[in-house]
């Protein structure tokens, strides 16, 4: 009886620290596996999308942006001509030939031979008849009517923006200079007259840059196109 009691107990304590050894082993499970965390909130989630989205700049109160407030709009020139708010309004018009564009409610106007600013203010004026306060702004996004041409025996020929007082040498520079058996002495610039005629003018480039005759280096105007053979 005696046996058999301590064996009982013996199998009670055996019983007891296997017991003991699961909840610890539990334990260590439970902190060891790592705990996920809530998912973060904040006032901007809560938002519409719409909400979040950046205002446009014109909202935000930043000055328009402007072309050059010395270029003069040409034919052919591309505007892109924006008022605030009034996306039936807004759009992108070439200056046609007449050197007028044509806008809703505006109507006809003429923007040959104005600034972008000046412009600006023209449809500005007479859309108050149907808008409060019209916030315009114009941009030329194609300025063709400044654009020359270089031809021929050239790195890079095509077209190029007339700045300042361009030369033809300083065409012949922005078009990378000659290529290999370029007829230096023959070039000649051709000019659009007024009535449709054109022009011949010559340009002896050895000439020129050994100081002789550098009257040949005139500066060029819109539309002229230089062709080195």
């Amino acid at each position: 009886m005696r046996v058999r009691a301590g064996c009982l107990r013996a199998v009670q304590m055996l019983t007891l620290v296997a017991a003991f050894a699961g909840v610890a082993l539990a334990q260590s499970e439970a902190a060891a596996k790592p705990v996920e965390s809530a998912p973060a909130t904040s006032a901007a989630a809560d938002k519409p999308a719409a909400q979040n989205q950046e205002r446009p700049k014109a909202e935000q109160g930043a000055p328009a942006v402007h072309s050059d407030s010395s270029y003069v709009i040409g034919t052919d020139d591309v505007l892109a001509i924006n008022v605030w708010k009034e996306q039936e309004i807004s759009r992108t018009v070439p200056v046609r030939s007449d050197g007028k564009i044509s806008l809703p409610l505006v109507g006809e106007l003429t923007a040959g031979g104005q600034t972008p600013l000046q412009l600006e203010q023209e449809i500005a004026k007479r859309l108050k008849d149907y808008i409060s306060e019209p916030e315009v702004t114009v941009i030329v996004q194609d300025s063709k009517s400044r654009k020359i041409n270089i031809l021929g025996m050239v790195a890079r020929p095509g077209s190029y923006l007339l700045t300042g007082s361009t030369t033809v040498l300083d065409a012949i520079a922005m078009a990378g200079g000659f290529k290999d058996f370029a007829k230096q002495k023959a070039i000649y610039v051709l000019r659009q007259g007024d009535n449709g005629s054109e022009q011949r003018l010559p340009f002896n480039y050895k000439d020129v840059i050994k100081g002789k005759n550098t009257e040949q280096n005139i500066r060029l105007q819109p539309r002229d196109t230089v062709v080195v053979p």
